[in-house]
């Protein structure tokens, strides 16, 4: 399978999912858009398309981030979506997955920064991939918006401080709000470019926000495993019934 991942800064690295598609052999290829790195014009020659997360929106923003071209991202996606290809978005990406969609971002009622619970919602509960999940598990978080919703949309997990921490927009394309990707190597990179002394006056004020100290703390081992057994349940379901 060939996957490809779009990143949008250093320090939003795939994390776990690289591990994955590393673990199982897959063809992996990315585009470094903070490199100023050109996206595929197509998805011809990709199985597998992950957005990954930054700190953007999906609207552009030329003076702050003059690499980021939100419009060729969600053009990419759509290409993806046209040849039925796997979609997975991280954080940001799930936002820009959900304007492919033509659904609009919206802002999260709450900031949610650190390790925090999802729960599983009904539709959640029955969707095959997510069997493992449970009913709840505590996840990693480092976000201010949300994806939107279109009609046939299914909200599949939330959190005290978002309503929309998994979408599934079609049995291949999901965003994932949450990052259960992330390492305690990756959250260090986090919290060093957000910054340790602005984190910790955040978390002071704001409900969904923990201290380095206490993000640190939190073993990340258990949803790294979790994450990749949805992937190899997404990716080997889907697989064997498009075979059928």
């Amino acid at each position: 399978m060939r996957v490809h991942f779009v990143l949008h800064e250093s320090f939003e690295a795939p994390g776990t999912y690289l591990d994955w598609a590393q673990t199982r052999g897959h063809e992996i290829s990315m585009t470094k858009v903070y490199q100023s790195e050109q996206l595929p014009q197509t998805a011809d020659a990709i199985d597998f398309l992950i957005v990954m997360g930054g700190p953007q929106s999906p609207d552009p923003d030329l003076e702050a981030f003059p690499y980021y071209h939100p419009e060729e991202e969600i053009k990419l996606i759509r290409s993806a979506l046209s040849k039925d290809r796997y979609i997975l978005g991280i954080c940001l990406g799930a936002q820009l997955l959900s304007q492919a969609y033509g659904a609009q971002y919206e802002p999260s009622p709450e900031r949610e920064i650190g390790n925090y619970p999802i729960e599983l919602t009904a539709e959640g509960l029955k969707d095959q991939h997510l069997q493992h999940l449970g009913e709840q598990l505590v996840v990693g978080h480092w976000h201010g918006d949300m994806p939107g919703l279109i009609q046939g949309a299914q909200v599949l997990a939330t959190s005290q401080g978002c309503p929309r921490q998994i979408v599934r927009f079609s049995p291949k394309h999901y965003a994932f709000q949450a990052h259960l990707e992330l390492t305690h190597e990756l959250v260090e990179l986090l919290i060093a470019a957000e910054g340790r002394e602005a984190l910790l006056a955040q978390s002071q004020c704001h409900p969904f926000i923990q201290t380095p100290e206490e993000i640190l703390h939190y073993h990340y081992a258990e949803m790294n495993e979790k994450l990749g057994a949805f992937l190899d349940s997404l990716t080997e379901s889907t697989s064997s019934t498009s075979a059928e």
